[in-house]
């Protein structure tokens, strides 16, 4: 399999071309600021042919070149419904009035084909299975993509803005919820195995067994879920 991330414009947001080998087909995760150039040279590189985008969730930081990208290679993206809306009206998403100007010049709205995710639910796209996962927290439609383990490389999870290295997403922006936060982590994160491999919507790689051993979130959830909860106060979070 070939995973080729990058962080792309202000916010250092990670956006993956994930494929069975080079000069395959490819899916596209989390296509957001400035990242239209970055994508077109991955496909350049690795000689792949996109058939989907598909969103991690809704924040202009994950979405702002999903136009641009769809529209070039004329693919779908997929996006939980809960978290559509944030692709024409991304200052709602960041409790902004409308209007207000966002990162100078960015042209926002939807792709020609959109399409929804379900939880539970399992994309079969490019040759591969993307299992989805309902991850609210971050946001209301914030979903996580689990690709299963094969006898040459471990499970790979791909967990938007849930799960970090060292670090979960915030929560202070509308539609988010640390009490959702907690319940997603524990019911999505915590059943993995530790090899599983988390790449995040920002920051480096890591494993469920690391952040299992470290991450002050899932270390308090995995000892007790009722009776230790986790002082958001006291702990990092990450992203925009």
């Amino acid at each position: 399999m070939l995973i080729a991330g990058f962080p792309a414009g202000a916010w250092g947001t990670n956006c993956y071309l994930v494929a069975p080998a080079p000069g395959e087909e490819c899916v596209i995760i989390d296509p957001g600021h400035q990242a239209a150039e970055g994508v077109e040279e991955a496909l350049k590189k690795h000689r792949l042919k996109p058939v989907a985008v598909v969103l991690t969730h809704g924040h202009i930081d994950h979405v702002a070149s999903v136009v641009p990208v769809c529209g070039a290679h004329d693919v779908p993206a997929w996006i939980h419904p809960e978290d559509r809306f944030m692709m024409s009206d991304p200052e709602k998403a960041l409790g902004r009035s409308i209007g207000m100007p966002l990162m100078g010049e960015l042209t926002v709205g939807e792709p020609d084909d959109v399409r929804e995710l379900a939880n539970g639910t399992t994309l079969d796209l490019a040759g591969m299975e993307f299992s989805v996962a309902h991850a609210p927290g971050h946001t209301k439609g914030s979903v996580t993509f689990r690709m299963p383990e094969t006898a040459d490389i471990p499970s790979v999870f791909f967990s938007g803005d849930l799960l970090f290295a060292g670090s979960v997403g915030r929560t202070d922006l509308p539609g988010g919820s640390m009490a959702d936060m907690l319940e997603s982590l524990a019911r999505v994160c915590l059943p993995l195995d530790d090899s599983t491999v988390v790449l995040s919507g920002h920051g480096p790689q890591t494993t469920i067994g690391q952040e299992r051993a470290a991450n002050p979130y899932l270390r308090q959830l995995a000892a007790d879920r009722s009776d230790h909860r986790v002082d958001p106060n006291t702990a990092p979070r990450r992203g925009m």
